[in-house]
């Protein structure tokens, strides 16, 4: 674990291992299963499929995508600070960062979704000592995002958005 990130408690030896060849499959049963969740709750007000495993409630992110200029939509954790919303583009810890950190680093004027209530916000990436502070927090949300950590090389990247 590089120095930087001494903050991360869990080691890497703790923890699982996905290997590359799964990588794939488990990107594309992400994409579709979110595809679906976001479906589901947005045709339900936020009232279905509004939490992952474990009871984690969710929200809806809409972006632009930066190649296409389309809107896209994923499904992912809440999680509220103060009047703000974060972002981790955690990916379960993979090697590569999801096809949505791309967007918002191109396109960083996004909407969020919280059970019915839609508004826009602006995201910036944290820096290194800003995700060093966060991350008491994050854990206090999400406690895996450190075994996420911990499985991978990339620093994973956060996202501080201020309502607009």
């Amino acid at each position: 674990m590089p120095k930087k990130l001494d903050y991360v408690k869990t080691r890497r030896q703790d923890v699982d291992e996905i290997p590359l060849k799964w990588q794939k499959r488990i990107q594309l049963v992400m994409k579709y299963y979110t595809r679906f969740n976001v479906w589901v709750y947005k045709k339900s007000g936020g009232r279905l499929l509004k939490n992952f495993p474990g009871g984690y409630p969710i929200c809806i992110v809409g972006m632009t995508g930066r190649k296409s200029g389309e809107r896209r939509e994923i499904a992912l954790i809440h999680l509220p600070w103060d009047d703000k919303k974060l972002l981790v583009a955690s990916q379960g810890g993979m090697e590569k960062h999801p096809q949505w950190y791309f967007n918002i680093a191109a396109q960083p004027e996004i909407d969020i979704m919280v059970r019915g209530d839609k508004n826009r916000y602006l995201a910036r990436q944290a820096t290194d000592d800003q995700k060093r502070e966060l991350w008491p927090h994050l854990l206090s949300l999400y406690p895996d995002f450190d075994q996420y950590q911990a499985r991978t090389d990339r620093d994973i990247p956060v996202f501080i958005c201020q309502p607009q």
